[in-house]
This record gives C-alpha cells, structure tokens and sequence, in this order.
C-alpha cells in the first residue's frame, strides 16, 4: 500500500481560512477509499489538539528540537477514518485567535518563519523515519508556502521520497527578510536567485517550486495562467522552467456535505429534476436576512472581501442593480475600505442587501441554497469551490473566465445548449460583469433556458472521486520513474 503524508497548515473542521482547509480534508480521505495510506501532517493549533485530546489520543514522541520542545499526537480527522499527525509545539502555534497566521488585529505573527521552518522540519525528520514512528512515507505531498521547506530538508538525504508541491495560490509566497533566513540557520548555498532568494527576501515557496518531484496546480487554467508574468507574481520564469513537472488538477468538493438533497444546513431539499424547493430555501433566506419577501432576482456572494476576489468591480455594479430592484445576500470579511462600504450599502438599502461579516459555515450554505445567481468576479481565482457549490445547488453562477472558474463554468454565447450552465466575463472591467449580469437577469426571464442551465449545473460531477485518480496517476508515475526528476 502506497503510503503518503500530506503537509498542509489548515483542514476543515479543525482550521480553516480558504479553500485549502476543505482540500486538506477532502483529498486525503478520498485516497484512502482508493486505497491509499494517506496521513495528514498539521501543525498543532490548541482547537486541534483539544479535539485530538477530547477523542482519547496520546502523544506518540515527544523531544528536542533546537530551543523548542516538541510532541506528535496521533489522531483522527473528524468525521473521517483518516490518520492525524499534529506537531505539538506550544511556544510557536498555541496562539488566541481563529486565524492560525495571524493575531486578532489582522497582523502576521511575528515568528511565522520560525513557525513554519519548524514545521518544515519535522515533516521532513517524519518522512525520513527520523523520529522512531513505524509509520513512514513513499511520498510527501506539501501545500503551500508553509509546507514549501519539506523538499529542501529531503533533498540532501540520501534515500528520501518523493515530492509533491500543490500551488493553492500563488499570491501567498511566505516571505521573509535575509535576517531571518540567517536566523534560521539555512545553508549559505540556498540563498542564491536560483534556490530560495527572490529579490532579496527569502521565499518559502520557492522551496516547493525548485526542490519537488512534481508541482501540481489546482485547475488546468491556472497552471496554464502561472506560467505567464499577469498571473506568475515574479515566479513565472521558474514556472516555465519547471513545465515539465507541473500539473493542472481541478478541484474535487466535499458532495456529502455540499448536496442540496440532504443539506443539514437546509430546512428544505431539492436536487436534480425535482427544484421546486428551492424557491422555500430562497424564502427562508430572505426571512433570515430580512430582506423584502418581493420576488426580486437575489445574488449570492460569500468570500473573502479582497481585491483578488473582484470586489471594487462588484461595488461598482452594486448600486445600478438595488436601483433595479435585485437583491444581494453578502457573507465574509477582509480589507476595512471594502467592509465598510458594503455596511453604508446595508444601512442605505435595507430590505435589498444584507451584509454577514465573517465566516458562517450554515449562512454559507443558505446562501447556496437560496440565491438565484452567484457572483464571483474574480480577478484570478487558482481553482475556485463556490462556483461548484452554486452550480450543484442551482444557483447559477457568474463570473470571470480565468482559472478554474473558466474550467468549470460555461456560458451559453460559448457552448452548445447541453453544455451551458452560467455566465463568463473576459474583460478584467466592471462593464463586463455588468453586461454578463444584464444576460444572466434576461436568461432567469425565461424559465425554460434558466432550468435548463440549472439542470446542467447539477447533474455534472464535482467529486473528488475522480480528481482523487488523477493524483493517484501521478503519485505512481513518480514512484515508478528512474529516480528523482530534476532539471538541467
């Protein structure tokens, strides 16, 4: 049995502030039922270790490294038969606060290289068999900048395993200044333009682009997208240099816990062929929000409030559409300028727009549920889930064609009938999305062509059934390759 450890700084219930949480929870248990061993490596955030705590695990070993005293509790992920690792280190991850990179104030740790070095390396010291478990790994599979060191600290050893580096966002490189790449006491060699210097700072995703086996992406547009200098944010050049070792995997969604048909979150149920309950859920939403039982056309929105996600160009359309009577249910939070002038929108506009700062996993579900159509203009998006929530509920989706947005939703000006099930903008402007929402409200007009779209939406597959094979694929071509792959 193929035996993987997946490195990754958040999995849903335990942590979670992105799509990587629900990734994190959802691949591994996914392999596991292909028959894979796969583990889940995570730092030890005190809501984790209470709940490894409050299920009876021990810790497995506990030791010395450098200043720190460190323990690795074994668990279960909740919910799942799937194996937890924790990395029990108190005076670097037993922090307040619901963010597990940030302080209350919206602040990064000050330490967060030191945190994620750490963490770094014990992934490698585990897949090396370093730390006398009798549990060890074929393949280490890392996500994102904080797992970006693993493959540095494997690639000295002498019979490591194999790499995997996942690209989640590359926006987020974990950076950090040549101080601090002393402080760590990285080799000398590393700090070249080639290795993990970029432009003067140390770059911890770096580590996962140059020194891995293979890098994946989460969708085929993105890993096209972050091969050129728009979307590279300086790492294009080493993309392409790498090309041949990067792939495009899309996203799975959890389709037990996203499934309009037995929603926990939902007073009423729906599913393909049978939607007439849909209008009771976007009733029941309205009643929730308070918002004016008028029929109107209601949109959907739940994300970070950030300029990644398309924001001023969503404010920009806002108005002219409360103008015309729609409605907007708003969930998330992010930069002050735009939380704030969504919450002048609210008080202005009662009844049409209701504003939900944070994050509420049920209100997120509602919202699917309960929405006519489901705004997401991002400026890039790597792969995107909303949009496959919204298409499995229903809720037709529009958005901007870029990553995986533009793998997963197709607008009827571009395919045929069968195929069509929402709405793209190309242009990077908020004329685009206007002209796109203009099309989807005239395409909700007509009740046949809308079900249509509906229809089509809910009947594809957004498992991870099969995007679980396809990194099974991958893991095997690896294992069965000639050795380590690297570039000349």
């Amino acid at each position: 049995m193929t035996r993987i450890l997946f490195a990754t700084s958040e999995v849903y219930p335990l942590v979670k502030t992105g799509g990587l949480a629900d990734v994190s929870a959802s691949l591994p248990e996914a392999l596991c039922k292909l028959g894979y061993d796969c583990q889940i490596l995570l730092p030890g955030y005190p809501a984790a270790l209470e709940a490894a705590r409050g299920a009876g695990s021990r810790r497995k070993t506990r030791f010395r490294y450098g200043q720190y005293d460190v323990a690795l509790w074994q668990t279960r992920l909740p919910g799942t038969a799937v194996s937890l690792w924790l990395v029990d280190c108190p005076a670097l991850f037993d922090r307040p606060g619901d963010s597990p990179y940030q302080n209350d104030d919206g602040e990064d740790w000050w330490d967060n290289a030191h945190r994620f070095h750490l963490f770094g390396r014990i992934g490698a010291m585990m897949a090396l068999g370093q730390l006398g478990l009798s549990w060890q790994p074929d393949i280490v599979h890392c996500n994102d900048w904080q797992a970006g060191l693993i493959p540095v600290f494997l690639e000295s050893a002498q019979h490591p395993p194999k790499s995997v580096f996942t690209i989640h966002n590359l926006a987020y490189q974990g950076l950090f200044s040549h101080e601090t790449f002393r402080a760590l006491s990285l080799p000398d060699f590393l700090w070249r333009m080639e290795l993990l210097e970029f432009h003067g700072q140390l770059s911890f995703i770096k580590g996962g682009l140059v020194f891995s086996d293979a890098i994946t992406t989460v969708s085929p547009g993105y890993a096209e997208e972050i091969q050129t200098p728009w979307f590279g944010y300086g790492l294009d050049g080493l993309l392409r240099h790498r090309s041949r070792h990067l792939h495009g995997i899309l996203n799975g969604i959890d389709t037990r816990a996203w499934d309009p048909e037995q929603d926990r979150w939902l007073d009423f149920h729906y599913g393909p062929g049978h939607l007439k309950n849909k209008e009771q859920c976007k009733a029941r939403l309205a009643q929730e929000l308070k918002l004016e039982a008028s029929g109107a056309p209601l949109f959907g929105f739940v994300g970070r409030l950030v300029e990644q996600k398309g924001l001023d160009w969503l404010l920009a359309v806002t108005v002219p559409l409360l103008e015309r009577g729609c409605q907007f249910a708003i969930l998330g939070s992010g930069q002050s300028h735009y939380q704030v002038r969504l919450q002048e929108l609210a008080r202005a506009w009662p009844g049409q727009l209701s504003l939900t700062l944070g994050y509420n996993e049920g209100l997120a579900h509602r919202i699917t549920a309960g929405a006519d159509l489901f705004l997401m203009p991002s400026r890039f998006e790597p792969c995107g889930l909303n949009q496959m929530y919204s298409l499995r509920y229903g809720t037709v989706p529009v958005v901007h064609g870029v990553g995986g947005l533009n793998d997963t939703v197709f607008d009827p000006s571009e395919v045929t009938a069968d195929q069509a099930n929402g709405f793209v903008f190309r242009e990077p402007t908020p004329d685009a999305l206007f002209q796109a929402v203009e099309r989807a409200l005239q395409t909700l007009g007509t009740r046949k062509t809308w079900r249509r779209l509906q229809e089509n939406g809910m009947s594809a597959d957004y498992s991870w059934k099969q995007r679980a094979r396809d990194y099974a694929t991958l893991y095997q071509n690896l294992l069965t390759g000639n050795g380590r792959i690297h570039d000349d």
